[in-house]
């Protein structure tokens, strides 16, 4: 008769699973919590102790860490001295193994959760366990997810020599215990205060296959955090629509860390990673969304949109006469819903807004051959460390258009300059090889938008050249706003007071690659 050891934290289906190994012929041994659930639902069943000769002690800690159950899963079949071994010991082979794990990740997901308390959620048995059947799967299955029950089960009553099986199982098991080691060690790290280690460890979860990646060619998946941050794309809650592609999932993502940032009534439309418009409003968030529509109708077809309220019927009337990829948003109400519903390849999302500040810490960028990891760039600039640099100040009414300016520039891939007001951006230039490029592009869209003065430029970085603030003046800028550190600093301020122009030095350039 084969044995199976099952010691299961999370017990969904585990009695079934037991009754049928026992139809085919199986003994179970069990542990603490998983022996008395089986034995209160009628399966036949052993305690470890009985194996071991070795009664469970400090609390559980100790129950399974024995040679009578490594060796009955280490042994080799096929190698006579192992076999022989084992004889002389008097230890029964163990053919399958079903462990999951203490809830570590559940415990540290909880509130007011103490070092102590995670701390002895840490699972020692059953990834030794696990471990020691995942390295003899020729011989021994390892199954860690319930999900995986009914095709084992298939696999023994078939009497199939399912070694490509057995091998999945191991692999799918060293996977489940790198990943709990690793949130582990990111525990704690951050108990101890370490930013960067001297080795990442990251662990993912399958979160879904995507039909492509940025392009049809390209294969592509999605994997969500295994401590995912409850403010991502990652834990939105998709109502309406087909699934996310690899574009829709990173576009997004901007626009989720830019209404992030504001925490008036704010949309934000996106196209390809960069902000097409950007509005908020006091009150309003219809208002907020007309300013954002109205930014740049153009552009904002097939776009992706932001709502940090929740979409009304007004505003779900206006979206609906446009192409929109995404919109995603706190809630929507049941007209909103409704009318938006009936467009078929709009995706609507729903995400906790208030759980912006939330977000990870960290972002991981992969370069080939390696990773890179920094802080994400949450910084809200401060009025207070502002410097006017310019004969002229900035009037009150352009100070907070440069505020606003510079909450929305930080967000553009760069060389970036934003043209905008006090609550709308008006013109937008991204990612151009030199900064007057991104200036003539931003000025450009203004000018079609035909939107009341004062305008403002907001840009990303410093200017090396004069010639972006001569371009600015001379098509009706007022203010600027720049984190200065050019050597040629100077001239951009001649310049500026030439014209008569406001210019405010941050002291912090916000690049964004």
């Amino acid at each position: 008769m084969k044995r199976a050891l099952i010691s299961v934290s999370d017990k969904t289906g585990v009695v079934e699973f037991a009754k049928g190994l026992i139809e085919n012929d199986f003994e179970i041994i069990s542990t603490g919590g998983t022996y008395k659930k089986l034995q209160e639902n009628g399966v036949k069943v052993t305690e470890i102790d009985e194996v071991t000769k070795f009664p469970e002690i400090l609390d559980g800690r100790v129950k399974t860490l024995h040679p009578m159950v490594h060796a009955g899963l280490l042994a080799k079949r096929d190698n006579p001295e192992h076999m022989k071994t084992l004889e002389k010991l008097n230890i029964q082979m163990i053919d399958l193994v079903c462990v999951n794990l203490y809830p570590f990740k559940e415990t540290i997901s909880k509130d007011g959760v103490t070092p102590a308390q995670a701390i002895e959620q840490i699972d020692i048995g059953g990834p030794s366990m696990i471990r020691s059947a995942s390295k003899n799967f020729k011989s021994v299955y390892v199954v860690i997810d319930a999900n995986d029950y009914e095709k084992v089960l298939a696999s023994i009553k078939n009497d199939e020599d399912n070694l490509a099986l057995r091998q999945s199982l191991a692999a799918k098991a060293f996977r489940h215990t790198a990943e709990y080691d690793s949130i582990i060690a990111h525990y704690l790290s951050d108990l101890n205060g370490e930013e960067f280690p001297d080795v990442e460890v990251l662990g993912y979860d399958f979160h879904q296959e995507l039909r492509y990646g940025e392009n049809s060619h390209q294969k592509a998946a999605f994997y969500q955090s295994a401590m995912p941050s409850e403010y991502s794309i990652a834990s939105a809650k998709q109502l309406h629509g087909k699934e996310l592609s690899f574009n829709n999932i990173k576009d997004a993502d901007a626009a989720l860390r830019i209404v992030a940032d504001f925490d008036k009534p704010c949309v934000a439309a996106l196209k390809h990673m960069n902000p097409c418009g950007v509005g908020v409003d006091d009150e309003s968030i219809y208002q907020a969304w007309r300013k954002a529509y109205t930014a740049d109708t153009m552009s904002i077809f097939g776009g992706i949109v932001a709502v940090n309220r929740e979409v009304t019927k007004e505003i779900a009337e206006e979206m609906h006469k446009i192409f929109l990829e995404i919109v995603i948003a706190p809630s929507f109400t049941p007209e909103a819903l409704e009318i938006l519903e009936s467009k078929k390849n709009i995706r609507l999302m729903t995400l906790d807004f208030t759980k912006s500040q939330a977000a990870d810490k960290y972002e991981y960028v992969s370069v080939m051959g390696g990773l890179l990891v920094q802080e994400r760039d949450t910084t809200v600039d401060n009025l207070d460390e502002f410097q006017v640099v310019t004969k002229k100040a900035p009037t009150p009414e352009e100070m907070k258009a440069l505020l606003f300016g510079q909450q929305v520039v930080k967000h553009v891939k760069s060389n970036a300059i934003v043209i905008s007001t006090t609550d709308k951006t008006l013109g937008i230039g991204a990612g151009q090889m030199n900064r007057i490029g991104s200036v003539k592009i931003s000025i450009e869209q203004e000018e079609q938008a035909e939107e009341h003065k004062p305008l403002i430029m907001a840009s990303d970085a410093f200017f090396p050249m004069d010639d972006c603030v001569n371009y600015a003046a001379e098509h009706g800028i007022t203010a600027i706003i720049q984190p200065g550190g050019s050597i040629k600093d100077q001239d951009s301020i001649d310049m500026a007071d030439k014209y008569g122009i406001a210019m405010v030095f941050t002291g912090r350039r916000h690049f964004k690659h």
